[in-house]
């Protein structure tokens, strides 16, 4: 930073070093009156910065349908099956999971800590925090099909499939919504299954404090023990740092629980750091019931910091 209260000599004058700096870029660059340019440059910086942080969320919405664009283009492109003998999306999957990795990488220098507790085979539980967009689970799912080969089924909220355009997509990621029996069966089936009891209320509602809204909900726990498979708790540090939602508000709130739909504006896509725990429990434990689930959020997202000796709470 130049304190523009310094000086500099220029001839037989002396200066501030702003002005300084600012009369050899004139001269470098051949302009005249080069501070009304900068002045200019600043003002727009001012009033086009909340612009852009209100536009960059919906970038992600953006990719989202890019990702269907390249689905419906595939889908048409029969000659391309013989390619893949076991499954006609699997091509797609590992397309769309290996640029959305790349995305991750780049943006977010995304990492998964703790890969390890998904399951190379069998069924498992993934529990997650909702952040206002959960670009977190995204890559995530790319990650778990790049290094693990699987799918993850995971339980949308029903406002989801009523999105224009969204249906291919929901249906090549395997997204469901219910109901609990539906999802006791896919895990029996031996699939990954993700579900985030806090859903778009906890998208819309919680902050950059992390409280986790679940309200009286402890089905997914019942999942979780009817079919007797592990519980994986996943969270993302900085996803709300990432991306904010106005949900918190008593406007937004009440259009949200009025009329089931995300109304509210959401603000950021910061390229900050993202790293996600992963952690792993019994469901099949005689003394864990739902209650104890529901009750228990903050011990569920516990987890262990492989880059520290000590246990973190991440939530």
């Amino acid at each position: 930073m130049i304190d523009r209260n310094q000086t500099c000599g220029i001839g037989q004058d002396s200066v501030p070093y702003m002005t300084c700096l600012i009369h050899i870029l004139e001269g470098w660059f051949g302009v005249e009156q080069l501070e009304d340019y900068l002045n200019f440059a600043n003002y727009l910086l001012w009033v086009f910065t909340p612009l852009i942080l209100l536009i960059l969320p919906y970038f992600t919405i953006f990719l989202l349908y890019l990702t269907i664009i390249f689905l419906h283009i595939y889908k048409r492109k029969n000659v391309l099956k013989e390619a893949y003998s076991h499954n006609l999306w699997d091509g797609a999957r590992k397309t769309v999971a290996t640029l959305w990795d790349g995305h991750a990488a780049v943006w977010h220098g995304y990492e998964v800590h703790g890969m390890e507790k998904i399951p190379e085979e069998g069924p498992a539980l993934i529990i997650f925090y909702h952040g206002a967009i959960p670009i977190d689970f995204y890559y995530f799912m790319a990650k778990i099909f790049i290094h693990k080969g699987r799918t993850c089924r995971v339980v949308a909220d029903h406002f989801v499939f009523k999105i224009p355009g969204f249906s291919l997509l929901l249906d090549v990621f395997c997204a469901l919504h219910g109901p609990r029996e539906k999802c006791v069966e896919i895990l029996r089936s031996g699939h990954l299954l993700a579900i985030s009891p806090g859903g778009v209320r906890e998208a819309l509602i919680s902050d950059e404090t992390y409280n986790i809204i679940w309200g009286n909900r402890k089905g997914f726990a019942q999942v979780a023990i009817d079919a007797k498979v592990p519980i994986i708790p996943m969270f993302t540090q900085n996803i709300r740092e990432g991306f904010r939602s106005l949900g918190g508000t008593r406007l937004f709130r009440w259009l949200y629980e009025k009329f089931r739909y995300p109304f509210a504006p959401m603000y950021g896509g910061f390229p900050v750091k993202l790293r996600t725990y992963l952690d792993g429990w019994r469901s099949e434990d005689p003394h864990l019931t739902p209650m104890i689930l529901q009750n228990q959020p903050k011990h569920l997202f516990t987890v262990k910091d492989p880059d520290q000796e000590a246990e973190v709470v991440i939530i």
